[in-house]
């Protein structure tokens, strides 16, 4: 089943045509790499889909439902969560702290709640610092919890936000170049905690220029070159795709 579907999707900023008419399928259940040359589109697609940007024409429809040009904050009640490739995080927050910023809305948040008295808040929050503690460990980031978030690293700052993006529950999980920054051993635990999440049915659409980490984790893969999607398929049949490997693998 088509979580996803990006049809026909334009966006130019002045004369330069940044996507031109992309179009391609993320299905429910799968990490879908999302590869190309710098300049080919790929985080301007990930913007038209979380609703940093409007598409100029074209439909981006969620479970069969539209949700081109919607705010960011609509999108993501909708369950699509995004990081993007320079980290924000709140840098005068704990990592705990920033972590804790991705919980979705409390189950405590109404009158019935309230009425119930401290107790229900406070075991709603005993259980939330409970699952970021839990994400913190699996991103390597446990004996910072503590620490404020800008004083990390560029690739911590980096694991800080994929821990909250996970924090979020996402239906649908936009990764823009997660593993750069960071050593290749947590690169491919990271890989690992993907492969974990999808087993337990979250979707993600993977932006990476680690290929080996994308024939990895990814089916399947879809490539963009000059704001177009050339071709769709796993990495190993794209490898033998001419009009692919001139326009990306052969680089």
């Amino acid at each position: 089943m088509n979580l996803l579907e990006v049809i026909d999707v334009h966006r130019s900023f002045g004369g330069v045509r940044a996507v031109d008419g992309a179009s391609f399928t993320v299905s429910a259940g799968t990490i879908t790499g999302l590869i190309g040359p710098n300049g080919a589109g790929k985080s301007t697609v990930l913007d038209l889909i979380g609703g940093q940007l409007r598409p100029d024409r074209g439909h981006v429809l969620l479970a069969g439902q539209p949700i081109q040009g919607r705010r960011p904050e609509t999108v993501a009640a909708q369950g699509i969560v995004r990081t993007f490739q320079t980290p924000a995080v709140f840098p005068r927050l704990t990592v705990l702290e920033n972590v804790l910023l991705g919980a979705p809305p409390w189950p405590g948040e109404s009158l019935y709640r309230a009425l119930l008295g401290r107790w229900a808040w406070r075991r709603t929050e005993a259980e939330l610092i409970d699952r970021a503690i839990d994400i913190l460990t699996e991103v390597d980031l446990l004996a910072h919890r503590d620490a404020y978030a800008g004083e990390l690293s560029g690739g911590q700052k980096r694991l800080v936000e994929l821990a909250r993006a996970l924090m979020a529950r996402p239906r649908l999980l936009l990764l823009d170049e997660p593993m750069a920054g960071i050593t290749p051993a947590l690169a491919a635990r990271l890989g690992d905690l993907l492969a974990k999440r999808r087993a337990e049915g979250l979707t993600v659409l993977l932006i990476d220029h680690d290929l080996a980490q994308v024939e990895r984790l990814c089916d399947p893969v879809v490539v963009m070159a000059q704001g177009r999607v050339l071709a769709e398929d796993t990495l190993s049949r794209l490898r033998a795709n001419p009009e692919v490997v001139d326009a990306y693998l052969a680089g």
